[in-house]
């Protein structure tokens, strides 16, 4: 404020009283004022300064990457029921995987001054948050945060495509695909990883000509695996290894006509995925979203310096028919 101020050549109260939109102020140095506030790039940390008031809002923020992602919705449903038990309510935002946007919804939140804060990542860099004070309140699910020390709670990707690889390797399979993500999420980064890692482990040769990366959609999940299936006989993968639930569901609209012939396994649960008998690694969303809220809830009530906290949930390989097609 004091750089407007100088470079406005008005007092430091006028600046704030500009700011504030408090009357007494003419108009010709409003117009000062606003001059040079455009001319530095002065944005008024109000945020900080609300916070620094010590009030409970009884309110919680979540930040996630779509709602209508049936793992984020019962994420937030857990967050919500743990809210709940805290006598807080819960405000569920969706980033959809843009940056700009997540930065906007957690400023937004900070603004209605939520008790703490609760992150899917979707930006490169959340040295925003620890600018404010809040990074001690705030917990990051299912990515890590970027450029900020938090309490983070993630599951065990890299181990989970590890165990949907080996239970097809088992069963003969030597051409394995992948269908996931975009390789600038985490997750996708991780399931990567562990596809790569059981592989070498089990014995069998990385082609990269069946490792099919960013994919967003079920849409362009249907059409990776219809493409894999197009390749010559010598290069068609015997199996594959879907790396999250709407790659898997993409997979299964490819393989509508006929899935006798191509093993799969898919990362996360779905709707309908056991009348199905689609083979999967169970994730625990709800667990998830469950821990992260108490860890966070647990900030607002407990004083002193904290430690971030790294949190890893668990999975599980549940066979169900799709994955224990033997390699022909």
């Amino acid at each position: 404020m004091l750089d407007v101020a100088n470079a406005a050549g008005v007092s430091l109260k006028t600046v704030s009283r500009v700011i504030n939109e408090e009357p007494g102020v003419t108009p010709a140095k409003v117009a000062q004022v606003e001059a040079a506030i455009a001319a530095l790039g002065y944005e008024r940390n109000d945020i900080a300064a609300s916070l620094r008031s010590g009030a409970k809002s009884s309110t919680v923020g979540l930040v996630i990457e779509d709602v209508a992602n049936p793992f984020y919705a019962v994420v937030a449903q857990a967050v919500e029921d743990v809210a709940r038990e805290h006598a807080s309510l819960l405000i569920t935002t969706s980033a959809r995987e843009d940056a700009e946007r997540e930065r906007q919804l957690v400023t937004a939140l900070l603004r209605r001054r939520v008790d703490a804060l609760l992150i899917v990542p979707a930006g490169p860099d959340h040295s925003y948050i620890a600018a404010t004070g809040f990074a001690g309140n705030t917990v990051f699910l299912d990515r890590p945060p970027a450029n900020t020390e938090a309490d983070t709670v993630l599951v065990d990707n890299a181990v989970g495509a590890e165990l949907a690889v080996a239970h097809l390797l088992r069963y003969g399979h030597q051409r394995i695909a992948i269908v996931g993500d975009a390789m600038s999420l985490y997750t996708a980064q991780e399931r990567l990883i562990g596809y790569r890692h059981a592989l070498a482990a089990g014995g069998a040769q990385v082609d990269e000509e069946l490792i099919s990366m960013g994919h967003g959609t079920l849409d362009s999940a249907r059409e990776a695996v219809n493409e894999l299936m197009a390749l010559p006989l010598d290069r068609r993968p015997t199996a594959v290894f879907t790396a999250n639930n709407r790659c898997t569901i993409g997979a299964l609209h490819a393989l509508e006509a006929d899935r006798s012939h191509l093993a799969l396994v898919g990362f996360d649960e779905f709707e309908l995925a056991d009348l199905l008998g689609v083979t999967v690694v169970r994730t625990d969303p709800y667990r998830m979203g469950q821990v992260a809220a108490e860890l966070a809830l647990g900030r607002t009530s407990s004083e002193g310096p904290h430690h971030a906290r790294r949190v890893i949930v668990p999975v599980e390989l549940v066979a169900r028919g799709s994955g224990e097609i033997p390699a022909s």
